[in-house]
């Protein structure tokens, strides 16, 4: 197989319509596509460099918010100091 600036084995290089591609996966990685969604995703990323390279890097930094995103315990101390402080300014 001749490769050319189009194609890169079996993806294309670029993609027709990044916007709506982008918008696209965005929807299937909220959830929003349900099982029909992945199905469309397998085949666009098939097909696709831009649309696999931009699925993996959102898939990889919405990771890392979820991970560095959690939940953490304010120190009682300080929450009861901020409501004074809320308290004192109303």
């Amino acid at each position: 197989m001749e490769m050319n600036e189009e194609t890169s084995g079996s993806r294309k290089l670029r993609c027709d319509d990044t916007s709506k591609c982008f918008e696209l996966l965005e929807s299937i990685l909220d959830g929003e596509m349900g099982d029909p969604g992945k199905e469309v995703l397998k085949e666009k990323l098939a097909k696709c460099q831009p649309c696999f390279e931009h699925f993996h890097l959102e898939q990889a930094i919405r990771e890392v918010l979820k991970n560095k995103c959690t939940k953490q315990e304010v120190p009682k101390e300080l929450a009861q100091s901020i409501r004074e402080k809320l308290h004192d300014v109303k």
